[in-house]
């Protein structure tokens, strides 16, 4: 029994330790698939940089796909939010438009660390491809909502919501083609500008 209740007592910090691990394996991937590209990155790139033997991820992950897949899996968790986050704390369909971009645009730079995981969803298997297409429609679809209504309330000029929110997408999705995390471009800077002129494309101006 004491052995019992000393194992449930470890077994909270056993998984903040695996949780932590776990990250730590996502960030250094991130940073491989960066550099060589996910077909170009190999599991001892990644182990690599973290100074473990590539035998050590498998107790994690079992093959660099399922890591490409949670590294998908949490980055479109984290821009779903943003949704949620813009509708419940900003009163406006600009302000909160303005709110994702700059909060996708920071995924995209630090999260990401400027990987190009957008350009990665084919490497994955048909069932985890789906389900990263079906929670990246679903983002589209919020965005969408918010743009039609920024349309109805007189915000923006009446455009198709849908091709807008493909340039907004494609515009920060591009980023991971050129941004250097060590460059001289910070993220808040960035996602600033990016919410400045997207949105603002978008915006009724009045007539001269």
């Amino acid at each position: 029994m004491a052995a019992d209740g000393h194992s449930a007592m470890r077994s909270p910090r056993i998984r903040e330790k695996r949780r932590r691990r776990q990250a730590e394996i996502l960030h250094a991937a991130l940073r491989a698939f960066r550099e060589k590209g996910y077909y170009g990155t190999t599991l001892d790139d990644i182990a690599e940089r973290l100074d473990v033997r590539k035998t050590a991820l498998y107790h994690y992950f079992p093959d660099k796909e399922a890591i490409l897949y949670e590294c998908h899996r949490e980055s479109l968790a984290e821009v779903d939010g943003f949704v949620k986050d813009a509708r419940t704390q900003f009163a406006t369909a600009s302000e909160q438009l303005s709110h994702i971009i700059r909060e996708h645009v920071r995924v995209m730079t630090e999260t990401l660390e400027g990987s190009p995981l957008a350009f990665e969803v084919t490497a994955l298997s048909d069932e985890r491809q789906k389900e990263i297409i079906r929670a990246r429609d679903r983002y589209e679809r919020g965005l969408r909502k918010i743009i039609d209504q920024g349309i109805r309330d007189g915000e923006f000029r009446s455009v198709n919501s849908k091709i807008a929110v493909f340039a907004i997408l494609g515009a920060i999705n591009w980023i991971a083609r050129w941004y250097q995390p060590e460059g001289s471009i910070r993220t808040p800077e960035l996602g600033t500008e990016f919410a400045d002129q997207l949105v603002g494309g978008l915006t009724c101006r009045p007539q001269p």
